[in-house]
């Protein structure tokens, strides 16, 4: 499928459907065809800012009368399901903002109707081909850290739980581009300084499924003996300077935070004796410094118009978000367990309501989808 302009429409126009819009809008070779939301008022806003007129309050009309090659769909996680599968009858490519869905069984039904519809599906970790990361991958192939041995990478100190689902799905995607597939994962998961028991089970805030603990630490197993550390561990204040990322190899280091990468020519790091470089990060050409949208999501939109030229999966194709949500369901399940968990997992439910089951747990009470809210019932 090789055009020379992808049409593209957006279900969904609060604060990731106008991110998306504007990269989609920015990019040379896509044009945005039509704009949709449940409310009005949203889509005309939108619409105003990048200038366009086919605006609905439906999604079938909006396809049916737009035609798109791409829909996106930034809307709230426990949507994703339905509304995937509502837009992939159209046989159209999809777009979902991440984590791809609440759990295995979602993800599977999605990626089964792509492949009998003959659309592609990518998630929204725009995080792993920006050009910060895009930075990494050139120094990892130019051979400046050697073979990678390990990978560290912590949140912003969310709740543990849904900062594995909010935070660590970008995080663990970005892993899976230096480290390969995850083949295990071993967990440990605290609340209120104890291991969790199947009583601190609760509904995620801003609805991202069932999650537990406080404090999070897992370790993963990728392909050719890389393995990684992820931290979830809930701060007082959140402190997005702690999201961060390092890559350990045989012949140095790499250090990624948001915008910017760097490289330590060492594999060990000796105060005043070498220091960390800064590498010029990778943008693509064509995109110009007075565009609207931030550089990594124009680098997810140009990665699907690759894709799409190629037919070729997007370096986050819906493969790839549903890996990252089987390491975070196998997360759950280890710290649960209290054992190594080998992926891919069996049973594709969720592994915490599992867990609950077994100890004759009933249906969990609904909970303030709002964090702030949410995070009041749990911390004292």
């Amino acid at each position: 499928m090789d055009r020379d302009t992808y049409r593209v429409a957006i279900l969904g126009c609060r604060g990731r459907g106008r991110a998306a819009a504007l990269a989609y809008h920015d990019h040379p070779r896509t044009k945005i065809v039509g704009l949709c939301d449940l409310i009005e008022e949203r889509v005309d806003a939108l619409g105003q800012q990048i200038d366009v007129t086919e605006r609905f309050t439906n999604l079938n009309e909006m396809i049916d009368q737009t035609a798109p090659d791409i829909v996106a769909i930034p809307t709230g996680t426990e949507f994703h399901h339905g509304l995937c599968m509502a837009v992939l009858e159209h046989r159209v490519h999809i777009e979902v903002e991440k984590p791809m869905c609440i759990d295995l069984v979602q993800a599977d039904d999605i990626i089964s109707k792509a492949e009998r519809q003959g659309s592609k599906v990518a998630v929204h970790h725009q995080g792993r081909v920006s050009p910060a990361m895009q930075t990494l991958q050139h120094a990892v192939n130019q051979g400046l850290i050697g073979n990678i041995r390990y990978i560290y990478g912590s949140g912003k100190g969310y709740y543990g739980g849904y900062g594995l689902m909010n935070i660590g799905t970008h995080m663990i995607n970005n892993m899976l581009r230096f480290g390969g597939s995850c083949r295990s994962v071993v967990a440990q998961a605290t609340t209120k300084g104890q291991p969790i028991t199947p009583q601190d089970v609760v509904p995620s805030p801003s609805g991202m499924g069932t999650i537990a603990c406080e404090h999070l630490t897992a370790t993963l197993q990728f392909d050719n003996d890389v393995t990684a550390t992820l931290l979830q561990h809930r701060f007082d204040k959140m402190d997005t300077s702690a999201y961060v990322m390092e890559i350990y190899g045989s012949e140095g280091r790499l250090f990624w935070k948001g915008n910017n990468a760097w490289w330590l020519p060492q594999p060990h790091y000796f105060p005043n004796v070498q220091q960390w470089e800064t590498l010029d990060l990778v943008v693509p050409n064509h995109y110009k410094s007075d565009n609207q949208s931030d550089p990594s999501d124009y680098c997810f939109v140009d990665d699907y118009v690759r894709a799409l030229d190629e037919d070729d999966e997007h370096e986050c194709s819906g493969y790839e978000g549903r890996h990252v949500l089987e390491i975070m369901m196998g997360v759950f399940e280890s710290a649960a367990r209290g054992k190594r968990v080998l992926l891919p997992q069996k049973d594709r439910g969720h592994p915490l309501l599992r867990w609950r089951t077994e100890f004759g747990l009933g249906k969990l009470e609904p909970l303030p989808r709002d964090y702030g809210n949410w995070l009041s019932t749990q911390v004292d």
